[in-house]
């Protein structure tokens, strides 16, 4: 007897590793595929009905409708049949309005993640599965590369970051293509995966290629394989900054200026980061340079003003210690 197609196998397998946990809980639990009727957002669909036929874990899909082509709804519609063909329940269609700062990808991906975590606390599941591969990853890396990010942004997307899983970090694009025709499952190519318009898409047709060219086919594994190291250091680097921000953290809601300027940069700048994000700076208009003048405010004082923040917060030294806090726009209080 024959078993699956090795690309079916391979997904069910990645699958099985990230939802071993959950699948181990004697009571009920909801797991939510974000399905976009590509090939990996499908291939992660099928894989999971296939994985949770038994036992109390449960798998449901939300395909989230962006409104960015004619037949977006159409499209949307035929992913939701597919899923409910799959044996995935709920299956929820949600459309939303993709606008807003950092151009239209940023505001896609914003308005994405936004859908699938409410309908997530909607119907009260315990994560969200997406579909990136391997592939994704090491586009990621190279982005961050580009940008000059550090190395939280360099060490890509994580397996599991909260809410999100991602089980197809080790699976690769050609894989999920192969698993679909395999199962004669029908995806949608998403017409933005053309445009060059994209810089994911160029990074993908231009740059990729040309490093495989000149590296090697082994350089979208060394990228993901430069992620997770990076990750590494990254999650040994934020548990420091965890205890430094505890150990710094005053009762009148400041920060001791001692404490902070007493660890090393690669900690401090991490406590900076966090500690704005705290204060309510959005994630995605905090950039490095925010977090240098909120760090100049305990390396390099001298008599300065405050820093000011994306989101009307500010930031400020007094007495020996580091305050942030949002200010009103409307000049009260």
């Amino acid at each position: 007897m024959t078993g699956p197609d090795p690309a079916v196998a391979a997904v069910r397998r990645a699958v099985r590793r990230s939802i071993a946990d959950l699948r181990d809980q004697p009571h009920e639990q909801l797991a939510l595929v974000a399905l976009s009727g590509g090939a990996d957002s499908t291939a992660l669909a099928a894989a999971s009905a296939f994985e949770v036929r038994t036992g109390p874990l449960r798998v449901g899909a939300v395909v989230v409708d962006h409104g960015l082509q004619e037949d977006s709804a159409a499209v949307a519609q035929e992913a939701a049949a597919a899923a409910r063909d799959m044996g995935l329940d709920p299956v929820r269609v949600v459309r939303v309005d993709v606008g807003g700062p950092g151009g239209p990808e940023a505001a896609a991906r914003r308005a994405r993640y936004l859908a699938l975590h409410d309908e997530a606390r909607r119907h009260g599941a315990v994560t969200v599965l997406l579909g990136h591969t391997r592939d994704d990853q090491a586009e990621t890396v190279l982005l961050g590369l580009g940008r000059g990010s550090g190395a939280r942004s360099i060490a890509g997307m994580r397996p599991v970051d909260g809410l999100w899983r991602r089980p197809l970090l080790d699976v690769t694009r050609a894989q999920t293509t192969a698993a679909c025709a395999a199962q004669q499952l029908t995806v949608w190519n998403d017409p933005h995966n053309d445009d060059a318009g994209f810089t994911r898409v160029r990074l993908r047709r231009e740059v990729m290629p040309a490093l495989t060219d000149a590296l090697g086919p082994g350089v979208v594994a060394a990228l993901a394989r430069t992620a997770d190291r990076l990750r590494d250091d990254d999650d040994a680097l934020r548990g420091w900054a965890e205890r430094v921000a505890h150990d710094a953290r005053c009762d009148d809601g400041g920060w001791s200026v001692d404490v902070l300027a007493d660890v090393p940069h690669a900690v401090r700048s991490r406590v900076m980061r966090q500690i704005a994000l705290d204060a309510g700076v959005m994630g995605g208009s905090l950039t490095s340079e925010h977090v240098a003048a909120v760090g100049a405010l305990v390396t390099a004082w001298h008599g300065q003003g405050p820093a000011n923040l994306p989101g009307g917060v500010v930031a400020q030294r007094r007495c020996g210690r580091l305050y942030l806090a949002a200010v009103p726009q409307d000049g009260s209080g």
